[in-house]
């Protein structure tokens, strides 16, 4: 049996509690993913590069739309550090986009929220990534589309491996 026979073979289940150990073509598929998701997000970026919020910014306000978060669950979420986060919303909380506040639960904790503005310019910088996915969605044939749209299933579970 060659390397390539075990790699393209599925792995045993894993023992109770442990998750699986990844095979060779699943770093492959790890690598293509990456590139593509690499590209997926520079292309994010480029279509809102003259907009007023950055891609990140507009991230940070797309987390806080269901309602008030504190700094060190934005800072977890987004994969930065407090002091990065922390930069963030002061540049948010500058243009009117966010308030900072008491946490209600815990006075000592400052929670931040969406503002009104902030509310408008999330529906704004989202409307604009709508409109350029959907018109490169459009230049699609059928089968590349029912492709993507077959896909998202699979990324929901991605997302939600732990």
């Amino acid at each position: 049996m060659t390397a390539s026979d075990r790699s393209s073979r599925p792995a045993p289940p894993p023992a109770p509690g442990r998750a699986p150990e990844p095979t060779a073509a699943d770093r492959a598929l790890a690598q293509e993913f990456n590139r593509r998701l690499r590209d997926v997000v520079l292309l994010l970026r480029r279509a809102s590069a003259d907009q007023p919020v950055t891609a990140q910014q507009l991230a940070v306000l797309g987390s806080l739309e269901a309602g008030p978060r504190r700094m060190t669950g934005l800072a977890a979420e987004h994969g930065v550090r407090l002091p990065t986060m922390s930069a963030q919303i002061n540049r948010l909380e500058r243009d009117g986009l966010v308030a900072r506040g008491r946490d209600a639960a815990d006075a000592r904790v400052v929670a931040v929220r969406l503002t009104e503005a902030g509310a408008e310019r999330l529906r704004a910088g989202r409307e604009r990534r709508l409109e350029f996915l959907a018109r490169r969605f459009a230049a699609l044939s059928d089968e590349d589309r029912a492709a993507l749209a077959a896909a998202l299933p699979a990324l929901e579970r991605l997302l939600t491996v732990s």
